[in-house]
């Protein structure tokens, strides 16, 4: 059984047991979170889809932790100018084990 839910304006698949790293969440969503925007949810052969989201269909999970990701470099140089730029991002995410899905 999995389904397909949307954090933020991200979707993912996810399954009971799975852990998935999104986008920070806000800081007082410790503990356990429930998602209703759950677009699909498919059983062994049977599919259900959501238009756009599934009413009664929830997915909860349990917040594991915040961190920052792997930094991503942007560079741009202009040649025979004298001219570059160096600017560098860092993610924040937070980190999720999903507890179970919902029907």
């Amino acid at each position: 059984m999995y389904a397909i839910i949307e954090v933020g304006a991200k979707q993912y698949r996810v399954k009971q047991g799975d852990v998935i790293e999104v986008e920070k969440l806000s800081p007082e969503s410790d503990g356990d979170i429930t998602f209703d925007k759950v677009l699909l949810v498919a059983k062994d052969e049977q599919i259900e889809v959501g238009r756009p989201y599934l009413k009664d269909a929830k997915v909860t999970a349990e917040v594991i932790g915040q961190f920052k990701a792997k930094k991503v470099v942007s560079f741009k140089y202009r040649r025979r100018k004298s001219s570059h730029w160096k600017k560098g991002h860092r993610q924040q995410l937070t980190r999720l084990k999903i507890k179970g899905i919902e029907i």
